[in-house]
């Protein structure tokens, strides 16, 4: 048995939580992808993963030869990438990213990464949550706020501004918010999570916090209906500005109370700290450092 191989379809029904999903990932067949698990426990005596009708789960046993398999699959791709200097990028480079930075700002600096590289693969998972990339099961994770602390290697890339908005055809018929203290006679729409104290954390110019109450709605657990509702005129509500740059720029929708501020999101990049670092994993980042800075709006002074 080519044990490599059989270490690389583990590792990958590990992260996709279904031999179906690997298998496709893979291109092979689902029974070929049971079949080398099978013949992996076999050779190492132990049980690696959990099964039922439903769900994979990975043992004790198996987690941690996950992460033996993954550096020692990483050791061996490096190993063969040096051993030509003209060796493309090749494998599949799975990336984490919130849904705003990942729907709009990453998919042009992926289609430049697949230019450069045409044999590198990707793989884009979007959630909001902040994990720890190695438990994550992904090579590199972008994340919003404060990362915290676990076995990756953190970056700041920039800063996620967020607008107060509302569209030209709802300031016409409900008028227009002057001073905080008006935002509560307006309707507020939101993404779930968001604001549960009922008070808007604004900023006034001077760095004073000026928090004010709002009648929240409408709540959605994305920004896209959320989008659509504020560009429909249905509410006010606040976008990261990212999603909404082209919208204030056109008109579609206007600032509200542009004096005062709102507290963003610093953004970080996110890898696993594990030696030596494969090249796609290095070429990824270094691109992403160089590139994800200047495609954020640039944050707004006060």
């Amino acid at each position: 048995m080519d044990y490599l191989a059989a270490m690389r379809v583990y590792m990958r029904v590990v992260e996709r939580g279904s031999m179906s999903a690997a298998a496709r990932d893979l291109g092979i067949g689902q029974p070929a992808v049971s079949e080398r698990i099978e013949r992996l426990e076999t050779h190492l005596g132990t049980r690696l993963l959990r099964r039922n009708t439903r769900t994979i789960s990975v043992s004790d046993v198996g987690a941690v030869f996950y992460e033996r398999c993954k550096r020692a699959v990483e050791a061996a791709d490096d190993a063969l990438a040096g051993a030509r200097d003209d060796t493309p990028l090749r494998g599949t480079v799975r990336i984490a990213a919130p849904h705003g930075v990942g729907e709009v700002v990453l998919p042009p600096i992926l289609l430049d990464l697949r230019d450069r590289h045409p044999e590198l693969k990707i793989d884009l998972i979007l959630n909001d949550r902040i994990v720890d990339p190695t438990t994550e099961g992904v090579d590199i994770s972008l994340r919003l706020g404060d990362p915290g602390e676990g076995h990756f290697v953190a970056r700041r890339l920039g800063h996620v501004s967020r607008v107060l908005v509302a569209s030209p055809a709802y300031l016409e018929r409900h008028g227009t918010p002057m001073t905080p203290d008006d935002l509560i006679r307006h309707p507020f729409a939101r993404v779930s999570g968001l604001f549960n104290t009922g008070r808007l954390p604004l900023q006034a110019a001077d760095g004073r916090p000026t928090p004010a109450p709002i009648d929240i709605v409408m709540t959605m657990s994305n920004w896209r209906p959320l989008h659509a509702v504020l560009r429909g005129g249905g509410a006010i509500g606040v976008l990261q500005e990212p999603v909404c740059a082209m919208d204030l720029a056109s008109g579609r929708l206007r600032r509200i109370l542009p004096d005062c501020g709102l507290p963003g999101f610093d953004l970080s990049l996110l890898y696993p700290a594990t030696r030596p670092i494969p090249p796609r994993i290095r070429t990824l980042a270094a691109l992403l450092e160089r590139t994800l800075p200047s495609a954020l709006p640039p944050r707004a002074a006060l």
